[in-house]
């Protein structure tokens, strides 16, 4: 966190094969990190998401809109890369405190 900005990274705490599921339980951890730094989701400004495989990221979608805040659903990013292994998803959130 700096000044206003908070920065924070997130995978699965126990990568689960099932993409969907590891992007639930990484969107988790994101709320519990923004939690710890007096915000929430709404406060998004920015996200990106790293996945391991672009031909899945409709399973990573499914999860997203289910999650995100759609009064105010932050600028969003999807990057295919290669993922430290068992990990399938990766995000990394820029956000505002109150």
């Amino acid at each position: 966190m700096h000044d206003r900005i908070v920065y924070t990274v997130a995978v699965s705490p126990d990568p689960d094969p099932d993409f969907y599921a590891q992007t639930r339980k990484a969107l988790k951890r994101i709320d519990e990190s923004l939690a710890m730094s007096g915000t929430d989701k709404s406060r998004i400004l920015s996200a990106i998401v790293y996945i391991a495989d672009i031909g899945r990221k409709e399973e990573m979608n499914r999860a997203w809109d289910e999650w995100v805040d759609k009064t105010n659903p932050p600028m969003r990013a999807c990057l295919g890369v290669d993922l430290e292994h068992p990990h399938l998803v990766e995000i990394v959130v820029t956000a505002t405190t109150r």
